[in-house]
């Protein structure tokens, strides 16, 4: 399992013990038998976990990367698009990059 997906297993843990609900994006393309592919249809730079507050029902965005990991042209564009309508978002390296993006209601965190 990679570093990014160990943080994201941990980060859904803290998220939901917080009076949140919380849910892992699955993208990607799968190879189907016939020659083709199967598209989760999720758009490109779509974040790796997202949610809602329960206290008022505020949806989030987290992406998540390891120490070194820098978002993609596509992850940039989407937080550009969560920012400009002020939606609660961030790119978080751990657990508590998470809750502050969450729990603070904060905008744009780590990009």
């Amino acid at each position: 399992m990679t570093e990014e997906h160990e943080i994201q297993k941990k980060i859904q843990v803290a998220v939901s013990q917080r009076n949140c609900t919380i849910f892992r994006a699955n993208v990607g393309k799968i190879f189907l038998s016939d020659g083709g592919y199967f598209d989760t249809g999720l758009p490109k730079g779509f974040p790796d976990l997202f949610g809602f507050r329960w206290c008022d029902h505020h949806i989030f965005f987290i992406e998540v990367k390891s120490k070194t990991g820098k978002p993609s042209e596509e992850q940039v564009r989407f937080h550009e698009f969560l920012q400009s309508h002020q939606i609660i978002h961030g790119l978080a390296r751990s657990e508590k990059d998470a809750l502050l993006i969450v729990e603070g209601g904060l905008i744009g965190y780590g990009y």
